[in-house]
């Protein structure tokens, strides 16, 4: 029988194979090294996310100084319960000091080891590399991605990101919460702030004489130098070269009574802060603000924008009948002013009606109501005002394109006459500083009736609700400052329903600037 063949490995052999294994071992491990130091960069991407319950401020300036190519890791996701707020910007730098990501002070973001500050303020290390200062860049929302460039081969990594859908609120939550991604800017107080006005009486041209408080020979200034401070988040300062570029090429346009001029002549003072020269607005040569035709109505030359204001006080149409052998004045609750033909068009709707609805004939309601050819020999106001409301709605979602023009409602204006109204010796005339507390009035039922017929239409509309924070200002009328002639008035009668300027519609410009950056 043939024997079996051993296995064995002569020596020599051994010594061969071992060599070629340990000279593979090299070769993979240099080349493996070669080829990591030779990749340009790695990709990596910075995420922001936001909590809805907290505040995001839309789009004040978030700016990162960026690296085309670097080593190490970036993850910038704020936690559930982080927050935004928008006030003067704060520097973080990262542990090694050669980034640096520049943030709004108060927010709170966390990072994992990219050295950004924790919570309240903690550093967490871990950022290696040299890294490259790069132009910055400006945010138009808070809610964008910001991706820094990266190879193909790396995976893109969503770190905590939420949808777009769950991150927006609808047009309607917004109309009746008066939110902006958790912002109340309904609840808060007034500060002192020694930087306002943002203009003055004599550096304005524009200051009906009735407003005109300084002028008339009101000697306390403080009244204008309160700034509206939300709880938990911060209203952007109002930027009027920012402004310009929102409503280039655009109309924007007030629409109703006097309140809304009193807003709309606050707006052509703010956005004159950036026009130069104020003194030489009416000059032939080269003129940067032009009074267009109708009466109230201002061209921002250089901007190629339009502010107006357009005079209705009730919305609906003011009109005359015949009750019995009489002709007499009544409010056509079921037709548009007359004076709608003009706004349609424009691409900033600012309406407001509400003061009239009080005065005797209105709350009265005697042969005063028409709807067609019927005039309501009583009516109560409540019923007509949500009725004119209604008409008003319709003519919006008939007339306004929502996709062209935006629009906003503002809320009711609070008077603070006290010791009688307007005609039977209300004053206000003592008040220098904003109230502590309002009294325990309940909710104007005007602006419930608002929010509801609001709810109801196809068209999104923005309720711009100045109620509550309105009501501390028993300081901000011209009471018996609102004379002619740059004279105090002689008359007993105050004014405790409009307000002075510079004053309180000033701050609804700055929260109307800051919905204006806010997505619809």
């Amino acid at each position: 029988m043939e024997k079996q063949r051993s296995f064995c490995i002569k020596p020599t052999r051994l010594l061969v194979f071992s060599f070629t294994i340990s000279s593979s071992a090299v070769f993979f491990t240099f080349f493996t090294i070669w080829v990591i130091n030779g990749t340009p960069s790695v990709r990596q991407e910075i995420y922001f996310q936001f909590n809805e319950s907290s505040l995001s401020v839309g789009p004040a300036p978030v700016t990162v100084q960026k690296l085309p190519s670097f080593s190490g890791k970036i993850s910038a996701t704020s936690e559930k319960n982080s927050s935004l707020t928008d006030t003067d910007h704060r520097r973080l730098k990262n542990a090694t000091g050669f980034a640096s990501i520049s943030v709004s002070s108060g927010q709170q973001t966390r990072e994992d080891g990219s050295g950004v500050r924790v919570g309240g303020g903690r550093k967490r290390d871990g950022l290696e590399g040299n890294l490259s200062t790069l132009q910055e860049r400006t945010f138009e929302t808070l809610s964008e991605r910001i991706e820094v460039p990266s190879t193909k081969r790396s995976e893109e990594k969503r770190i905590g990101a939420t949808s777009s859908k769950n991150s927006e609120l609808s047009s309607k939550e917004r109309v009746i919460q008066n939110k902006v991604k958790g912002c109340d800017l309904t609840n808060g107080r007034w500060v002192y702030d020694e930087s306002y006005p943002l203009y003055t009486d004599g550096s304005c041209p524009f200051i009906d004489e009735g407003f005109n408080c300084m002028g008339n020979g009101r000697l306390d200034k403080n009244y204008m130098k309160w700034r509206w401070q939300p709880h938990g988040c911060e209203i952007p300062r109002f930027n009027a070269t920012k402004m310009l570029e929102l409503i280039r090429g655009k109309r924007l346009v007030f629409v109703g009574d006097s309140i809304n001029r009193n807003q709309w002549e606050s707006m052509l003072c703010m956005l004159m802060g950036a026009v130069r020269d104020p003194k030489r607005v009416y000059e032939t040569h080269r003129r940067r603000i032009t009074k267009e035709k109708g009466d109230y109505t201002f061209k921002f030359v250089d901007y190629q924008c339009t502010v107006e204001y357009y005079v209705t006080h009730f919305l609906v149409h003011e009109s005359k009948a015949r009750v019995g052998q009489k002709r007499v004045q009544t409010l056509r609750i079921d037709r548009m002013d007359r004076g709608s033909s003009r706004w349609r068009r424009a691409d900033i709707l600012v309406f407001n009606t509400a003061h009239w609805w009080s005065h005797y004939k209105t709350k009265a309601g005697i042969n005063y109501y028409q709807e067609g050819n019927q005039v309501h020999p009583r009516l109560d106001v409540s019923t007509a005002f949500r009725r004119a409301l209604m008409t008003w709605a319709s003519w919006v979602d008939r007339h306004i394109n929502p996709r062209k023009t935006r629009v906003f409602f503002r809320s009711s204006a609070p008077s603070h006459f006290r010791g009688g109204q307007w005609n039977s010796g209300g004053h206000c005339e003592e008040a220098t500083q904003p109230l502590n507390e309002t009294r325990s009035i309940s909710y104007p039922e005007k602006n419930i009736v608002l929010e509801e017929v609001i709810k109801q239409m196809k068209t999104p509309v923005t309720f711009l609700n100045i109620t509550n924070l309105s009501r501390y200002r028993i300081d901000g009328h011209p009471s018996k400052y609102g004379g002619k002639s740059g004279k105090r008035s002689s008359s007993n009668i105050q004014d405790c329903s409009h307000w002075c300027l510079p004053g309180v519609p000033d701050t609804w410009n700055e929260i109307l600037y800051f919905l204006l950056q806010t997505e619809r």
